[in-house]
């Protein structure tokens, strides 16, 4: 018997090393936050389950094949069970069981996804705006009156409520390490929580396809302490420079910016979440017109955000080299 499955099995550990060669970063699967580690649980229950059936379902298949299988002196094998009630009744109780096994956890925690999470309930949320533009992400501090682009400080082990909407076409907002996704559209405002159980720096992103600026739909997240986050909250509401509104609608173009720090937040003139059609009104008074996706222009144009992108990265490394130098 084994001999007939080992082409099926060798074919099998082939497809499993192709698919998994590229997992072995699995940020998902070692979350940062309690958000993420019930999303982990969920997915990690799910994926046993599932084995389980797989597992018992091709194991009644290959000793099937097996047992039935057309060999010398076989006497043979005819059933009549045409109309059996307990064979029905067998084969729509199990899936349903199944179905059952699945949608309870399920359901559970997406409803308890929607509260801050449960070791922290009791504290006040960090309540942050964050706006989806092609291609860079707005984060608007209301209690703090201040605003960053493309980066976010967040203190630990704190709530942190995220009221998402998009000044443009629908995005994803989508912190791997601390909790799964959830999707930012003009007009509306949808609400997430996450919370960081450790310092560190942390990948954002858009998950949901853009256009060609989607690639470098990213930002960075520092989870800092209480205190630290004071710190820089202070800091940045007086030493950082205001948001004007001219400032503001040219974030409204289409295209890349560096991370951006400012003292005031643009909810006090707009909310994409009431005025869905802002950014295109400011396109137009701008006088910003698309380009062809695949035209020399918008080539060159992404040529120089790259060349200007790996400029930064260099000088950034230099900086963080010489400041190595002198720690030592």
């Amino acid at each position: 018997m084994m001999r007939r499955l080992k082409p099926f099995l060798t074919f099998g550990v082939i497809i499993a090393v192709f698919m998994l060669s590229g997992c072995s970063n699995m940020v998902v699967l070692d979350p940062k936050g309690p958000v993420g580690e019930q999303q982990k649980d969920l997915i990690l229950y799910s994926i046993g389950f599932m084995t389980f059936i797989l597992l018992v379902v091709y194991g009644l298949f290959a000793f099937i094949v097996y047992k039935y299988r057309d060999h010398k002196n076989h006497k043979g094998y005819d059933p009549d069970n045409e109309g059996s009630h307990l064979l029905e009744t067998i084969w729509w109780v199990i899936p349903i069981i199944i179905v059952i096994a699945l949608s309870i956890p399920t359901v559970k925690t997406i409803y308890s996804l929607e509260g801050p999470p449960e070791e922290t309930k009791d504290q006040k949320p960090l309540v942050i705006h964050a706006t989806s533009v092609n291609w860079k992400w707005v984060f608007s501090y209301p209690e703090q009156d201040i605003e960053t682009v493309n980066y976010l400080h967040i203190p630990e082990d704190r709530p942190v409520l995220f009221k998402l909407t998009s000044a443009d076409s629908m995005a994803s907002f989508w912190i791997p390490a601390l909790g799964g996704q959830k999707y930012a559209m003009a007009g509306m405002e949808t609400e997430l929580y996450l919370q960081a159980d450790e310092q560190g720096t942390f990948e954002g992103r858009n998950s949901n396809f853009t256009g060609e600026g989607f690639t470098d739909h990213t930002f960075e997240v520092h989870s800092l302490t209480d205190d630290a986050f004071d710190k820089w909250a202070d800091e940045t509401k007086s030493g950082a420079p205001e948001l004007t509104k001219e400032q503001y609608d040219k974030l409204m173009l289409p295209g890349h910016v560096k991370e951006m720090t400012f003292s005031s937040t643009h909810l006090e003139w707009v909310n994409h979440a009431d005025e869905a059609d802002y950014a295109v009104k400011t396109r137009e008074r701008l006088g910003y017109e698309p380009k062809v996706p695949h035209s020399k222009e918008a080539k060159e144009e992404r040529k120089k955000l790259k060349e200007e992108k790996l400029k930064e990265e260099k000088q950034q490394q230099e900086s963080e080299s010489h400041g190595d130098s002198h720690a030592h």
